[in-house]
Order: C-alpha cells, then structure tokens, then sequence
C-alpha cells in the first residue's frame, strides 16, 4: 500500500473519531426527553452512561485500525505490532457488538410501553452486523498474515 493512501485512511479514520465524538457530546442534548433537563441530569443517565462506556471499545478500535495504517504505510504490515493491532481490532468489533446487542435488549425489554422502539432497535441490529463483518474480515486477514508468515518461515 503506497504511504499516500495510508495517511489518506488514517485522516479519515480520525475524522470519523471526531465526527462521533461530536454525536455523543451533542445527541443527549437533542433527544426528546431531554428537553426538559439541566445538563447534569442529561449526562447521568444511566443508559447515556452505558453509550459513554461503550464507546471506549469503539475508540480503541479506531486507535488500533490508525496504528494498523502506520505499520502497512511503512510496509511492516507482517510485523507482530501490526498481527497485534489487527487482533485486537478484532477483539474490539466482537466486544462492541456484544455491548450494542445488550443495549438493544434492554431497550426491548424495558422500554416505555408508549414508545416505539423499533427505529433503535433497527441500528442496534444493523451495528451489530456491522461488528460482525469487521471482526470477520479481521480474523481473515489476520489469518491469511500468519499463513504468509509460516510460509516465510519454511
């Protein structure tokens, strides 16, 4: 991969940081219960919380697929750094699908019974498969890096 188009990933994969960072500060802000809200009552629910938290695991996947680009921009992408950040990109998109799932769950079961539901419940499916799709994609590349590694090493 030439070193343009890695710097090119990493920009937009910083963009994207910025862009959902300013989603999670701005959405509590906007979303119709909170209309009636100071900004510490806003931030402390429980369920903006939990999206907080979770978002951890989506912020170290973009850590890790930014320093993935740095090491296959300076052609080390068979690297044990870069078999590291893949696997742990991996980890991350099964660890966030499992977070989306159980939030689309609560949301399921304990959801105001005059409220509908189903607009949030179609993205927690459509991320989930999102998460699954990268984890996979991960497991396969990473796979297909050790197979070239131990064909190396013979």
């Amino acid at each position: 991969m030439k070193r343009s188009l890695a710097i090119f990933l990493q920009t937009v994969i910083v963009l994207a940081g910025i862009a959902v960072l300013v989603f999670l500060i701005r959405f509590p802000l906007t979303e119709g219960r909170a209309a009636n809200l100071d900004g510490f009552r806003i931030y402390t629910n429980p369920f903006i919380l939990y999206g907080y938290a979770a978002s951890i695991v989506f912020f170290v996947a973009l850590y890790k697929s930014f320093r993935l680009l740095g090491y296959i921009g300076r052609h080390k992408a068979g690297s044990s750094a870069a078999a590291g950040a893949l696997r742990s990109v991996k980890y991350c998109a099964i660890v966030l699908g499992i977070l989306i799932a159980a939030a689309g769950l609560y949301i399921e079961v304990f959801h105001n019974k005059e409220d509908d539901p189903a607009g949030f419940l179609a993205l927690c499916i459509v991320a989930v498969f999102v998460a699954i799709a990268v984890a996979a994609a991960a497991s396969v590349v990473e796979k297909k890096w050790r197979k070239a590694e131990n064909d190396r090493t013979r």
